[in-house]
């Protein structure tokens, strides 16, 4: 089984001009550590999921606002300051953490496969300076590898290292999945950034889901 570290090298308007990330507002839980206790209820994972929800969550304190501006960046490592950003550098910032660069891994594919990534946003060529960045790419990038599984309305359908999308009052949002039980112990809680920068709340079943994706 594939695992994230092995990737095929791998305010409304600017919302809309990044394809996403919702700046509607959410229920704080409980800060989450770097290395979360792991429930003996729900289902583990890899320790390279694991390695990915460690870099997720050490976003949390750091990452303190949202700011979905366009902005020019570097190429390949490119990133808005550590301080902001939107739902999608968080899963771009985590796979960096494991070793695997999205803002290249997407850009390569869409030179490649152009027609085959949303055009909603009028553009005749890649953008490597907000491609990465935009929900529906990021989408679209995952199911091409095959990491597209069921969405489920089963808490214990979503493991650590998971990366969850869901539509917020029509906008795309994006989450990946920690190892901290919710209060409940049915769900694991989420790390996201939804306006206020990167926590950890219990939003799994909050909003809509639209996607579910784990690395093969």
């Amino acid at each position: 089984m594939r695992s994230w570290i092995t990737l095929a090298m791998v305010a409304l308007l600017a919302a809309v001009l990044l394809g996403g990330c919702s700046s509607g507002g959410s229920r704080t839980a409980p800060a989450a550590d770097s290395s979360p206790a792991r429930s003996t209820t729900l289902p583990t994972a890899t320790p390279e999921a694991y390695a990915l929800v460690e870099a997720a969550l050490s976003q949390v304190g750091v990452t303190t606002s949202y700011d979905p501006a366009y902005v020019r960046l570097a190429y390949p490592g490119g990133d808005v300051p550590i301080e902001t950003g939107v739902c999608s550098d968080v899963v771009v910032r985590a796979l960096r953490g494991v070793g695997v660069d999205l803002q290249v891994a997407v850009h390569e594919d869409m030179k490649a496969n152009f027609e085959r990534y949303p055009r909603r946003w009028e553009l005749d060529a890649p953008d490597p300076n907000i491609d990465h960045r935009r929900v529906p790419n990021i989408e679209t990038f995952f199911e091409r590898q095959g990491w597209r599984v069921p969405v489920s309305a089963e808490g214990r359908d979503y493991v650590p290292g998971d990366v969850v999308t869901w539509s917020v009052s029509g906008r795309p949002h994006i989450g990946i999945v920690t190892a901290e039980p919710a209060d409940s112990g049915t769900r694991y809680l989420i790390v996201h950034n939804i306006g206020r920068g990167a926590r950890v709340e219990d939003v799994l079943f909050r909003f809509e889901i639209t996607g579910h994706f784990r690395s093969r």
